[in-house]
């Protein structure tokens, strides 16, 4: 979209994203996700992103997001745990590697700079 905009999260239809099944630890975790604006150069991308219970690891981009509904604890290597859930904001470094264990589906709406 390139028009300034309003849609709500929670009611917000998201389509697959495949998993990479090597990065599912335990579970059956499933991702669904919408970009919902794009910078020209493809450098900023803001979207949503869903994940059901499990356990997935992963390698983070530049990332802020705010937690809409669910909630997972985020373990950093070489860092912070974090807990979060509805209302919570989080910022994740470029290069973090992740451990994201989904304690009730969770749903965040998200801004990567790459």
């Amino acid at each position: 979209m390139t028009h300034s905009f309003a849609l709500h999260i929670p009611d917000t239809d998201l389509e697959p994203e495949p998993l990479d099944p090597e990065r599912i630890v335990s579970g059956h975790p499933e991702v669904t996700g919408r970009v919902v604006w794009e910078s020209p150069d493809g450098r900023r991308v803001r979207g949503i992103w869903q994940i059901t219970p499990g356990v997935v690891t992963d390698t983070e981009a530049d990332e802020l997001f705010v937690v809409i509904s669910g909630s997972a604890t985020i373990e950093v290597a070489d860092g912070p745990t974090l807990r979060v859930g509805p209302g919570d904001m989080a910022v994740l470094r470029a290069g973090d590697r992740t451990t994201w264990t989904v304690h009730e589906t969770l749903r965040k709406a998200y801004e990567i700079t790459l």
